[in-house]
């Protein structure tokens, strides 16, 4: 069998070259349209962050100076505000009652005697007849203590009898004697002698000699002054605790007054220990420190020359010379302002000035002005050379360091 001869190639081998080939070309087509994708995408991204992200910062330390002001101030609990005209601003009254009780021992010392005392039964086994007994008749007891009648009496005719009530010779607890039997000394040499007797059926009580603690004058001046000090101190501590930051609060302005004061003892009474109370009231009058500040501001203001400014936190207050009337509700005092104040620079012209100036043009520009003393200029990002356009990517700080 004869083979066949074909004068071309297969089809099926030249379709394979021909696809190789426009895969090549294709694949070639797709890179270079990524390259330029990408080189778009890098130049939009830069655009973007120039012209969006771009901005300048610029600090600057104007020439500053510090300046003193003294004018004058009434606080008065009737205005509603600071009137600056009149250079009167708002107070207000506080007020705060404290009572305060300290123990304290007494220190006062006596001899302390007492005579002892009881009842004794006089018996007449004498006659029928009564008997007159003077006052401070004599009674002796069996142990040879002696008492006296306290006052006059007549003992009935026997078998009568009387009780009567005498008292110690003497002071001192040995006169506290049992029940006892008694004689009557005046009586002695006579037939009365044994016919008139007495006798205790109780102890004789009450006598003693001994050095006792008492309430001394020193002892209750010196508990009231310290009580009377502590309430005040502790009343005016009281209300300063009550009176918020939001206040100024001068001692001077502060009175405070003892309204009450009462002891559980009196002078020379035998206590060990006694409590001595006292209450006091403190009145106030402040103002705020708000209303004080804004006064101040605006004096300074109102003497500054044109195209100044002050440097808020920079101010200042002193008041002295106070004079405070409490019942009024006024105080007036003399003010002391001190106050920092630089050249005031109108910052949307100066960003105008600004704009698409390169940084050795802003350094210049801005150190050729008499009222800045040193700059410090920032651009971001790093790639950006000059200020932008638009005045809001600018931004502007003074440092008054």
């Amino acid at each position: 069998m004869k083979e066949k001869i074909y004068d071309i190639l297969p089809p099926k081998e030249a379709n394979k070259e021909t696809v190789e080939e426009t895969e090549k070309e294709h694949f070639s087509s797709n890179k270079r349209a990524a390259s330029l994708m990408l080189m778009l995408t890098f130049a939009f991204c830069f655009a973007f962050c120039y012209f969006t992200l771009s901005k300048a910062e610029i600090e600057i330390w104007p020439e500053t100076e510090i300046l003193n002001f003294e004018t004058n101030l009434t606080v008065d609990k009737t205005a509603k505000n600071v009137d600056f005209s009149n250079r009167v601003i708002p107070g207000e009254i506080f007020e705060k009652e404290k009572t305060v009780s300290e123990e304290f021992f007494s220190s006062g010392k006596i001899l302390k005697e007492k005579k002892s005392e009881g009842i004794i039964r006089v018996y007449n086994a004498y006659s029928t007849s009564s008997q007159v007994l003077i006052a401070t008749t004599r009674f002796v007891s069996a142990e040879g203590k002696l008492f006296r009648s306290i006052e006059r009496v007549t003992i009935p005719g026997m078998p009568g009898f009387l009780d009567i009530k005498v008292k110690a010779e003497k002071p001192g607890p040995e006169y506290n004697i049992e029940p006892s039997t008694f004689s009557i000394p005046g009586f002695a040499g006579t037939s009365r002698y044994t016919k008139f007797y007495g006798k205790s059926f109780k102890s004789m009580e009450g006598g003693i000699k001994e050095e006792v603690i008492q309430v001394s004058q020193e002892d209750l001046e010196l508990a009231e002054k310290t009580v009377k000090e502590k309430t005040i101190q502790d009343c005016k501590t009281a209300l300063k605790n009550e009176v918020s930051s939001e206040f100024i609060l001068l001692d001077s302005a502060l009175e405070t007054e003892i309204i009450k004061t009462s002891s559980s003892a009196e002078l020379k009474q035998e206590k060990e220990k006694f409590s001595v109370q006292a209450k006091a009231k403190s009145t106030v009058l402040v103002f705020k420190r708000k209303a004080l500040e804004d006064f101040a501001k605006m004096f300074i203001l109102s003497q500054l020359p044109q195209n100044k400014e002050l440097e808020q936190e920079s101010l200042e207050i002193n008041y002295f010379s106070e004079v405070v009337d409490i019942e009024s509700g006024k105080m007036s005092f003399d003010l002391e302002l001190r106050g920092k104040i630089y050249s005031a620079l109108e910052q949307t012209n100066l960003k105008k000035a600004l704009t698409e100036k390169s940084l050795s043009e802003v350094k210049l520009f801005l150190e050729n002005q008499p009222q800045i003393i040193k700059t410090d200029v920032r651009f971001w990002p790093f790639w950006v050379k000059k200020v932008p356009k638009q005045i809001e990517k600018i931004k502007i700080e003074f440092n008054l360091d």
